[in-house]
């Protein structure tokens, strides 16, 4: 047989013709892959950028658009690691936390972090010195160059540069009470990176201390050693205690902590984001409520320590976070949907609206830089791609940046001189071009790689759109399977998310991603964004207010009735597939729509929503005292019963985000039942499924939609 194969490739290549995608010569990501070549860190004075090829650190010029190798990485000395004060248990530290690997500071100092280790690079000549430090995490460059505050297991030091002399800033840390250290859920769902920042005068470090003693603790345990070895979890579920979180701020050359009031954060508040104001003599914090059903900005005079409340958004349902206010002249930009689409708000400092810079029914996804003008990115176009603006301040002169049908980015260096533009579409992989600001092409700075379209039959991916049940207009990706013939009857395999936060059909580029492999394995793939998803502005998104599932579904149905009239596929073998949100929706299918649906492989799948994690499940859900009968509704193992088609789960068993809790509820519920169905499990300690088990999770879920619908 392998024989065989060979033979049929080489001829294949022989007669001009493109290879077919399959399981063997790609690995399939399921993503649009990220835009190339964004730069690590920009010169404080915005004419060049530091990127890494490779092991090899280079700096690229933008006045003669060239680069040169800075630093090849290989031949740093490996960092020597400090022992722990105490045993550490298994680290659940969530994805989303940040750090930077490499900052470009004032003088030329560039600051390099790895394994632990960091080295000070000298911007001119490529020379470094290796800090006397080591086992750091997060480290940060002091604003004027002179310092860098790191932490160390969970207290946080500073370094004086010059003097190589260590302070140590805290020192009652430890796992559960940790300072300037997340704990999970922040970061999962507030999308907070860090939980310390310098003062911009370089003379303070504000920094979060989160009390994670409180938080319930999820039992994970490790099986596949000799004997079983516990790896409990902090996991807060709806419903349950959050960290205790307090703000505070020392000084950078040590002494005591100067704490600041921010209310109960186990019950009623959230601390979304902190920033300093320019004149270090503030904070602006970002305060929720609970069910983030209101979001004030608060200042904090940090020498009175008094709190002013700045401005404040409310909303019925829920208020979404968009990030820190980005300060201007005078004031400050911030981000709100109150018009039911995300626009930009000039405010002075004491929280006093100038106006609104941009306004209408579409959606402002990133501010990428605020000064004289505001560089930005918009849906403006089409809610399937995004776009580069500027405006000024005065809300005149708006101008577009990126013209062309796709999917833009920009990257704005300091000062406003030079921006990185990526793009891609659903014919164009990625490319990377240098522009000044003004818009015009300078140089392409990273080519697109065509080597997938010229190697393979990418077969085309095709937008449209159609009206959903409640005349919402939804967009849709389709692709044909290879060799399409109208006339036939195909299996087709619906790829799902549906939840908040996500959007599926984009004009952006998919390579040869999974749903090439099934669309050459003679599936008619299929994607429908249904109300609930992101993209389209707040009042797309409230339907599936405290009550996740109906309703999202009802336009999943409306869109195989949709496809189906399109005259070629047949009713009788559609499947459905997704991860995580598109986990629960693949399950939800097959239970509350049996007759649709025949086939899905359901990804780490939320079943119940008591069992996720509190800040994202109380705003879109409600806290369950308040809901009994949404979360009552929705769980799905109650519903088990009703399963008719061919069912896989697949899921970590110790998935640290949808906890495997989810699937073996639904498991007993299935059993009990009396339903058969596939189970495929992995060992990861993580929510995906990455490395050569990735291959694993395609291979059975090609096996799976073979087996159920027919090919």
């Amino acid at each position: 047989m392998r024989a065989w194969v060979l033979f049929l490739l080489i001829l294949t290549a022989a007669s001009g013709q493109k290879k077919p995608v399959t399981l063997e010569p790609v690995r399939p990501s399921g993503q649009a892959p990220a835009a190339p070549s964004n730069p690590l860190a920009w010169a404080p004075d915005g004419t060049r950028f530091l990127f890494q090829q490779g092991t090899a650190l280079r700096i690229y010029d933008t006045a003669t658009q060239t680069s040169t190798e800075l630093l090849d990485t290989a031949k740093l000395p490996a960092p020597k690691m400090e022992a722990a004060e105490a045993p550490q248990p298994f680290g659940w530290e969530n994805r989303r936390v940040s750090e930077s690997p490499v900052q470009w500071g004032a003088a030329g100092k560039i600051l390099y972090s790895s394994g632990g280790g960091l080295v000070l690079i000298d911007a001119m000549t490529g020379s470094f010195a290796q800090l006397p430090v080591s086992g750091v995490r997060d480290a940060k460059l002091s604003p004027n160059g002179q310092s860098v505050a790191f932490r160390l297991d969970w207290d946080l030091y500073t370094l004086d540069l010059e003097s190589g002399k260590r302070q140590r800033l805290t020192s009652d840390g430890r796992d559960t009470l940790r300072n300037g250290g997340l704990d999970w859920v922040y970061p999962e769902e507030l999308d907070l990176g860090t939980a310390f920042w310098w003062s911009p005068d370089s003379r303070s470090v504000a920094y979060l201390r989160f009390d994670l003693s409180g938080e319930p603790l999820y039992p994970h345990a490790d099986l596949r050693r000799e004997r079983a070895v516990a790896e409990p979890q902090r996991y807060p579920q709806a419903g349950e205690r959050n960290p205790d979180v307090r703000l505070g701020v020392v000084s950078a050359r040590g002494g005591g902590t100067r704490w600041f009031e921010v209310g109960n954060t186990v019950w009623e508040y959230l601390i979304a984001r902190v920033t300093w104001t320019p004149d270090s003599k503030k904070l602006y914090v970002v305060r929720p409520n609970r069910v983030q059903s209101k979001v004030e900005l608060l200042a904090y005079d940090v020498e009175s320590r008094k709190q002013t409340k700045v401005l404040e958004e409310s909303d019925l349902y829920w208020v979404n976070v968009h990030g820190e206010p980005q300060f201007v002249k005078d004031g400050f930009l911030w981000l709100s949907e109150r018009d039911g689409f995300r626009h930009i708000y000039l405010y002075s400092m004491d929280g006093k609206l100038i106006r609104q810079l941009t306004k209408g029914e579409w959606e402002v996804t990133a501010i990428n830089s605020a000064g004289a003008e505001v560089y930005f990115t918009s849906s403006e176009a089409s809610p399937l791609e995004r776009h580069g603006y500027v405006i000024g301040l005065d809300g005149q002169g708006k101008r577009l940046l990126t013209p062309g049908a796709g999917t833009h980015s920009i990257t704005v260096g300091p000062s406003a001189k030079y921006f990185l533009h990526s793009f891609s579409s659903t014919t164009a992989p990625p490319c990377a071009t240098l522009h000044a600001v003004d818009g015009r092409e300078l140089a392409v700075y990273r080519e697109a790689d065509r080597r997938l379209l010229e190697q393979y039959e990418i077969l085309p991916t095709e937008l449209g759109s159609f009206r959903g049940p409640d005349g919402s207009l939804l967009y849709t990706r389709l692709i044909k399977p290879a060799g399409f013939d109208p006339a036939k009857k195909y299996p087709a395999v619906l790829q799902v998310y549906g939840g908040p936060g996500a959007q599926g059909p984009r004009n952006a580029w998919y390579g040869a991603d999974f749903d090439q492999v099934l669309a050459h394995a003679g599936f008619v793939v299929w994607q429908v964004d249904n109300r609930g998803s992101a993209g389209r502005g707040h009042a797309f998104e409230i339907p599936l207010f405290r009550n996740m599932g109906p309703v999202e579904l009802a336009d999943q149905v409306a869109g195989v009735r949709q496809l189906v009239s399109l005259g070629f596929v047949d009713a009788a073998r559609v499947g459905m597939r997704g991860w995580s949100y598109g986990g629960f929706m693949t399950l939800n299918a097959l239970l509350n729509a049996p007759d649709v649906f025949r086939a899905g492989a359901a990804g780490a799948p939320v079943t119940d929503w008591l069992n996720y994690d509190t800040i994202y499940t109380e705003r879109y859900m409600g806290l369950p005292e308040a809901n009994a009968e949404g979360y009552k509704n929705t769980a799905l193992p109650a519903k088990a019963a009703n399963l008719k088609g061919s069912l896989m789960i697949l899921h970590n068993y110790e998935d640290d985000n949808v906890l495997f809790q989810n699937s073996l509820q639904m498991i007993d519920a299935l059993e009990r039942a009396g339903k058969q169905f596939e189970l495929v499990l992995y060992t990861q300690k993580t929510h995906g499924v990455t490395g050569p088990e990735a291959r694993h999770v395609d291979a059975a879920m090609l096996g799976f939609f073979q087996r159920a619908l027919g090919r």
